[in-house]
């Protein structure tokens, strides 16, 4: 079961729309939000090697904690506003009643708080890389490699979605990073109503097949049907595509079967999806 989802921001205008997209979840699997903004120390704003009068020390950690303070204040006051529209009850004792939030301040890098609080979440929402602007990349890394739980890659949208989990189509090719994503999913599969699996005819072998992948579903009470596609186009491509036609709201697929820097720097499936998903895409390593 999905019991708590895990959203750290920064303040830099992601947070909105990754909020909007938890909170769809969160409804339909009664769970709580925990929003967590990443406040900056003062130690990690001095340049590195360089030695500094301690007065000038003395004057970039004042600055740093007022300008820290204010940003903390203008966010948590935006979250709390989007949290009301978004219906989402800040109560304790409303939790596990019906879809929940609060906010809790982290000192430190972002990557760091991640790592930390992830792992005991069910899951982490962060919004898409901007590769145009450099932004979100180490973000999502350290939720996908350093928190072994499941990362919702939320896309920009005009609109918060008004449902998500709903109709979901999985990513299946019999490896390694399918199966552990099918493993740390599965919740989201027994709450979607319509399930499909995405496969070009590709598995690693006897066991592996969308055949078996059928049958080992329906023992975990989840009614799934198979949709090919050729095999002859660039995968990753072809999975957003598949999904764009079912009708998807949601796409859960393995991450990075080659290493994070080779398909930056090289391409592959996983960053074509990341670089171009217009739907959520929820990954797992």
């Amino acid at each position: 079961m999905i019991r708590k989802i895990l959203v750290p921001v920064r303040g830099d205008g992601k947070g909105d729309n990754v909020l909007a997209h938890a909170a769809a979840l969160a409804h339909r699997h009664v769970a709580h939000i925990a929003v967590a903004h990443c406040r900056p120390r003062p130690q990690d704003l001095m340049p590195y090697g360089v030695p500094l009068p301690e007065f000038l020390r003395k004057q970039i950690i004042e600055q740093s904690n007022q300008v820290a303070d204010q940003t903390e204040t203008g966010l948590r006051d935006e979250l709390q506003a989007l949290a009301a529209t978004l219906a989402l009850n800040p109560t304790d004792s409303a939790i596990g009643t019906v879809a929940t939030v609060e906010f809790v301040e982290e000192a430190g890098r972002q990557v760091d708080v991640i790592k930390r609080l992830g792992r005991l979440a069910d899951m982490i929402a962060v919004a898409k890389p901007d590769r145009d602007r450099n932004l979100g990349h180490n973000t999502l890394k350290a939720a996908l490699f350093h928190s072994g739980r499941p990362v919702l890659m939320c896309p920009p949208m005009d609109e918060a979605p008004q449902a998500l989990g709903a109709k979901v189509a999985i990513a299946w090719n019999g490896s390694a990073e399918a199966a552990r994503a099918l493993s740390q999913c599965k919740s989201v599969l027994r709450g979607a109503d319509i399930v499909w699996i995405l496969s070009n005819g590709a598995d690693a072998g006897p066991g592996t097949s969308t055949d078996e992948l059928v049958r080992y579903l329906a023992l975990h009470g989840i009614t799934a049907r198979v949709e090919d596609f050729p095999p002859n186009r660039k995968l990753g491509r072809a999975l957003l595509d598949a999904s764009a036609d079912l009708g998807a709201d949601m796409m859960i697929m393995g991450a990075y079967g080659d290493s994070h820097e080779r398909e930056t720097i090289f391409g592959g499936n996983t960053q074509t999806v990341v670089d171009t998903s217009t739907i959520p895409v929820l990954l797992n390593h």
